[in-house]
């Protein structure tokens, strides 16, 4: 019988179990959703004068589109600044002198520690008092994603080059190679494509992040669409939800679509031997098994200028 990496494969009263236990949990999703569709229906959600606002231009120029944009204005921005606060500080924290590499530490770990939400709460009420009066919950929210997102990019490009074998550097040391060539021109371009899944996870995480500018009034799609919207149109909450649940839904998978476009163009025109970078959860970021790897994202010992 042949045999996968991880499990025998299944023999036929295997599979004729798996096929049933199937067909169960399909019958058990279709019955939620059909008890969902039947509570809604009972309080008369699915009425034609509900979804009517969202047939008209006029509802989608005034209130969809203007927060759809303040949306991707704000992860845009956010996502460049992280990413260049990730690669700034998780490489600060490879550095082997200590004056640079425990102060960046100190950063990334606070910033990670704190609460998104309280941060942009911090940075929108300090704003006025540092720079004067005006709007700032464009800057608070990006500041926000920036600061907290940036902190965990941090982690996934320390344990990005750490995924590099230990050989690699070893090897570009032995040819003469300085601490920054090595770092430039051997560890990340191999790390960076172990990187990419753990960075584009993050980059979606802070994509659906932005609609906590809801709490401090930023005009985005969930402030427009969940909140302005239902208050001109009667009776359309649960409408306006889902329409922007769908929205939220197709960015994310664009930009997941994009990702993978980019991981697999970016293995097909460079070799690398670094393991790919698991996504990072809410406190640490794992490294793929592979040689080198016992040191992944952990201390010092193996930093680089």
């Amino acid at each position: 019988m042949s045999t996968t990496v991880l499990f025998d494969a299944p023999g036929p009263r295997a599979r004729v179990r798996n096929g049933l236990l199937t067909v169960i949990s399909v019958v058990a999703v279709a019955a939620v959703l059909y008890g969902i569709y039947r509570g809604f229906d009972a309080k008369g959600q699915w009425e034609g004068k509900i979804w009517q606002p969202f047939l008209q231009w006029g509802t989608w120029e005034t209130f969809i589109l203007p927060g759809l944009l303040g949306t991707l204005q704000a992860a845009v921005v956010a996502a460049v600044l992280a990413l260049v606060f990730g690669a700034v500080f998780g490489l600060a924290r490879l550095s082997d002198h200590a004056w640079i590499r425990i102060p960046a530490g100190v950063v990334v770990e606070v910033f990670r520690a704190i609460p998104l939400l309280l941060l942009i709460f911090f940075i929108f009420y300090l704003a006025p008092a540092v720079l004067g009066g005006g709007d700032y919950t464009f800057i608070a929210v990006v500041l926000g994603l920036m600061l907290y997102n940036g902190s965990v990019l941090a982690e996934v490009v320390r344990a990005g080059v750490h995924a590099v074998p230990r050989g690699q550097s070893e090897a570009a040391f032995a040819v003469g190679m300085r601490k920054n060539q090595v770092m430039r021109l051997v560890l990340l371009p191999q790390a960076v494509t172990a990187m990419m899944p753990a960075i584009v996870s993050q980059l979606v995480v802070l994509l659906k992040d932005t609609a906590l500018g809801y709490i401090i009034a930023y005009v985005d799609l969930l402030n427009t669409g969940f909140k302005i919207l239902p208050a001109a149109f009667f009776g359309s909450l649960i409408p306006a939800a889902i329409v922007i649940g769908i929205i939220y839904v197709a960015l994310n998978m664009a930009l997941s679509f994009l990702a993978t476009w980019l991981e697999r163009r970016s293995r097909r025109s460079r070799k690398t031997a670094a393991a790919p970078i698991a996504a990072p959860g809410s406190a640490e970021v794992s490294v793929g098994a592979g040689e080198g790897t016992e040191d992944a994202g952990l201390g010092p010992d193996r930093s680089v200028e």
